[in-house]
């Protein structure tokens, strides 16, 4: 049991001080950043709009499930189909939470590698997405009628941003934190020392192997980490591990299937060839350009071998101790219900495909910008959203659909 557990206990050591500060990051940007910017910027499917939106996704703690919606939004909001795809790219495969993380477990040159790759692999999909659509500056946008966004004062902006990062965000991705986490434990103690020794002197072969796993399972930026490190300690190249890190969170079948209705076929394949060459040209980069002492493991082999738990310090137990107690918050808020409030006359909507604050947030703010909507509601554990007026049926399923959602009667 020891054998176990204290390398989980380690892991969470090493990365709860750059997770929380990644919080509070991701909590400032979604305060204090206006609401229209994004859109303001994308409208178009040159080289700008696609660069604008990799920039715009960079930083962004979203997952793939959580920018699906986010990106469906944006293209509502006016932001062309080349924009939308580089930034369904850049997004998900890095985060101000997921860099630091990087940094923290797997060193500097990790965290400056990762969101490069998901730069230039946004920039490559987008600008081919842009050339499908020929020479336009734009396409056929959704109606980019915007819900008015609520004006807070510098302090409502600091406690939004408070709430966002150590609720919102805990709720979303902390459960995929601790199942990386755990994946990584079983991976250190388990999995044969020379598991990928076979495959050290074909790159390639650990790259494909990577990839062939990651593409349609569920890794989010910063649960990806700890398996990448705890697999590099079996033998994995660390070419291969930055393919886990971009092809994991970049996609899942959720993922794709969504983008195939929303956005097409041809816009599917052109979104996951990006992914996948992407991620496999900077993995043989890496591997045969870069060199090799620029990757030396944090949590070297030394540190998985150790049964203590020592020198974790202060601010390390104390950050980790924090992050738990978030944790055990998110679950119980989950599962504890506030108490309803009665609406006039409410109608009630299934929705299908939600599956994060994300979804809900972008679902509430869609429907309240609905004609004849005065207030909606929206329950992410029912799957349900409560809308009250006089907007009619079709506005509302219209709206609910082309965020890339399933309406059910």
């Amino acid at each position: 049991m020891q054998e176990y557990v204290y390398p989980f206990i380690r892991l969470l050591n090493e990365m709860s001080p750059y997770l929380l500060l990644g919080f509070l990051v991701a909590g400032v940007l979604h305060a204090f950043v206006p609401r229209g910017v994004y859109s303001k910027y994308l409208a178009g499917n040159d080289f700008r709009s696609v660069a604008y939106a990799a920039l715009f996704g960079v930083p962004l703690p979203l997952c793939s499930c959580g920018v699906i919606p986010a990106a469906m939004s944006m293209r509502r909001e006016g932001a062309s189909r080349a924009a939308t795809v580089s930034f369904l790219i850049s997004t998900p495969q890095t985060g101000a939470d997921s860099i630091l993380a990087t940094g923290s477990l797997l060193g500097l040159p990790f965290a400056l590698l990762r969101p490069v790759a998901a730069f230039v692999t946004a920039l490559a999909g987008g600008v081919a997405v842009g050339a499908m659509a020929g020479d336009g500056k734009t396409d056929d946008v959704a109606s980019a009628d915007n819900a008015p966004m609520r004006r807070l004062s510098f302090w409502g902006k600091c406690r939004e941003a408070l709430r966002y990062g150590f609720v919102d965000m805990v709720q979303d991705i902390g459960r995929w934190l601790v199942v990386g986490l755990a994946i990584a434990g079983f991976i250190t103690v388990f999995l044969p020392d020379d598991f990928f020794a076979a495959f050290s002197e074909f790159p390639l072969a650990n790259m494909l192997l990577v990839l062939a796993l990651s593409v349609p399972m569920y890794l989010c930026a910063t649960g990806s980490i700890p398996i990448a490190a705890a697999l590099m300690l079996k033998g994995l190249s660390p070419g291969a591990a930055l393919v886990l890190l971009m092809a994991g969170p970049a996609t899942n079948t959720a993922a794709i299937m969504v983008i195939g209705k929303v956005l097409g076929r041809k816009t599917m394949f052109v979104y996951l060839t990006a992914i996948v060459a992407g991620a496999v040209g900077f993995g043989l980069l890496t591997d045969y350009l870069l060199p090799a002492e620029w990757f030396p493991l944090a949590y070297s082999e030394h540190t998985a071998a150790c049964c203590g738990v020592s020198d974790a310090g202060f601010v390390k137990t104390a950050s980790s101790v924090l992050l738990g107690c978030l944790l055990a918050a998110a679950v119980i808020m989950k599962y504890v219900k506030p108490k309803k409030k009665e609406m006039k006359t409410e109608r009630v909507y299934r929705i299908g495909g939600m599956i994060c604050n994300h979804c809900k947030n972008n679902v509430e703010k869609a429907l309240a910008s609905v004609e004849g909507v005065a207030a909606v509601r929206v329950d992410l554990a029912e799957g349900a959203a409560y809308v009250e007026g006089d907007a009619r049926a079709a506005d509302i399923i219209g709206t609910i659909e082309a965020l890339g959602y399933e309406y059910s009667e």
